[in-house]
């Protein structure tokens, strides 16, 4: 083999070995990591989020946050309504998680890994949800909802 091919042979795996390493989600903790991976799109600062993503990473899960300035677009690219929506939308493997969704919920949705299922949603922000919680303020009820891919829906659990 001649240097120019040395060369383009060198040049063509380096590429292909930062792609993999720069890709969203493939960063080093990720990928020497055996927990489970979360993309979390959010807007830019967003505390809340960051605080759900938090409580995530208290149990076997990374999550990798990505603000986003078109956050309808990827609820809407999702099966995410408006009134389903919430501040943010995470991918958990094949499912969607919308909003503040606790941790045992997700965690459950992945251990039953049903096949006619979108994911998960808990709609709007309500107090008390994980991310949400505010201190002398009592924790509001609501539910999380099953997303299923026929666009029905039912509640997965209530808090």
């Amino acid at each position: 083999m001649n240097n120019a091919k040395i060369l383009i042979v060198g040049l063509l795996v380096t590429v292909g070995v930062a792609a993999f390493l720069f890709w969203p989600g493939n960063s080093p903790q990720n990928i020497l990591s055996d927990k489970t991976e979360i993309v979390m799109y959010k807007n830019e600062g967003c505390q809340c989020c960051t605080k759900w993503g938090d409580h995530m990473e208290e149990g076997e899960f990374t999550v990798e946050e990505v603000p986003t300035p078109v956050l309808m677009q990827v609820k809407q690219q999702n099966g995410i309504t408006r009134e389903l929506a919430s501040c943010h939308t995470a991918m958990i493997g094949d499912y969607v998680v919308e909003g503040h969704v606790p941790r045992a919920d997700v965690e459950r949705l992945l251990q039953e890994k049903p096949e006619d299922v979108i994911g998960l949603a808990v709609p709007g922000m309500p107090t008390g949800s994980p991310g949400m919680e505010m201190p002398g303020r009592p924790a509001d009820n609501y539910d999380v909802i099953l997303l299923k891919k026929d666009g029905t829906t039912s509640v997965y659990a209530s808090h």
